[in-house]
């Protein structure tokens, strides 16, 4: 399993007025016990015989991804600190023969544009033909992103746009308008085969 060494940070949300909530925080030793051979990495990975890359940190690109607001907060061992990067943040790449590539994102905290983005410079490849995951793109903090994101997603033009859980309704349906032909509801069990051409 690779992961980015800040996956163990602790992180919490501190929203105004309300009590904090610290999230779930995964364990090394919980991973390691259940068989899995950890690596740590930084840079991007290549998995399963150079077919799937792992894009390691994702630079920050866009003018209007900015990451997460103050109340998002990290455990530096001195206490704790706006977080607003979540560097941690990776996604999966996979080059699919004639047609371009296939994103999947966790959360999707490095914006879902910078992540194509990002995958297209270390890939060369500048076709995306499917996004697939979380958006982060729900609540009052991101909900202005929607806009900079649907132009930017609908000049990528991609073939397949499955938005997960974080992606928020308001983001869903206006996904769905844009890119009609693209927009695909996904859910747990869900299951797409992307051929090659």
């Amino acid at each position: 399993m690779v992961v980015h060494p800040g996956a163990w940070t602790r992180r919490r949300l501190v929203p105004p007025a309300a009590d904090f909530f610290e999230m779930p925080t995964l364990s090394p030793r919980a991973l390691t016990g259940e068989g899995f051979e950890l690596v740590e990495r930084r840079e991007p990975s290549l998995l399963v015989d150079g077919c799937v890359l792992i894009t390691g940190e994702v630079d920050r690109t866009t003018e209007f991804e900015r990451g997460m607001p103050p109340p998002h907060q990290a455990w530096t061992g001195a206490g704790w600190e706006h977080d607003p990067l979540v560097v941690d943040d990776q996604a999966l790449v996979v080059h699919v023969r004639g047609r371009g590539l296939v994103v999947l994102t966790g959360c999707g905290h490095a914006g879902a544009v910078n992540i194509v983005r990002h995958a297209q410079r270390l890939t060369g490849v500048d076709r995306l033909h499917a996004l697939l995951g979380g958006l982060h793109l729900s609540g009052p903090a991101f909900e202005p992103v929607i806009p900079p994101t649907l132009a930017a997603l609908t000049e990528l033009a991609p073939a397949m746009l499955v938005p997960a859980h974080c992606t928020g309704w308001r983001a869903q349906h206006a996904l769905a308008a844009a890119l009609p032909d693209a927009w695909l509801p996904g859910s747990s069990g869900s299951t797409y085969k992307l051929p090659a051409a």
